[in-house]
């Protein structure tokens, strides 16, 4: 799989990054995937639904299918890469997009707005290949222009074929 990570302090814009640069990927006809991580600990499920009661059981995995969606939950040990489970659901992508996962596999990308106030992570972590920003920043990083999705795209494609 080729994972790009969209990684960024909060409220930078991580979330609407990806459903741009998601718009003009599958424009282009590229099939792809995406994972939403969190790093806190919450339930994925309602409790007292009975996907919830099959899980709570010990149903491994416990999946619940509509007319028109499906999901499969899947327990896993913190320090343990969930691509190890899901892998074989993206197996047909051009890329997967990540929201966070910093310490996951993959390159990573930052977007980040001065108007916020807060550092870049660029600036504290050596494994951020690119930032994403219309603000000056000083990196020896590439800053890609938040502002020309097109040309952004390309980047993302080009980082992607690197992999």
């Amino acid at each position: 799989m080729k994972l790009i990570h969209i990684v960024g302090r909060q409220n930078n814009g991580k979330t609407t990054l990806i459903i741009d640069l998601l718009k003009e990927l599958k424009a282009r006809g590229l099939n792809v995937g995406t994972l939403k991580h969190s790093s806190h600990v919450h339930e994925l499920d309602k409790p007292g639904k009975d996907s919830f009661l099959h899980r709570e059981a010990g149903g491994y995995p416990a999946a619940v299918a509509t007319k028109d969606q499906l999901a499969v939950y899947m327990t896993r040990q913190p320090e343990e890469n969930p691509f190890n489970h899901i892998a074989p659901l993206f197996e047909k992508t051009d890329l997967v997009l990540i929201e966070g996962y910093i310490s996951g596999p993959g390159k990573k990308v930052e977007v980040w707005r001065k108007e916020l106030g807060t550092d870049p992570l660029v600036l504290e972590r050596d494994d951020i290949v690119a930032v994403v920003t219309d603000d000056k920043i000083e990196t020896d990083q590439p800053v890609w222009p938040r502002s020309d999705i097109s040309n952004l795209a390309d980047n993302i494609c080009r980082l992607a074929d690197s992999i």
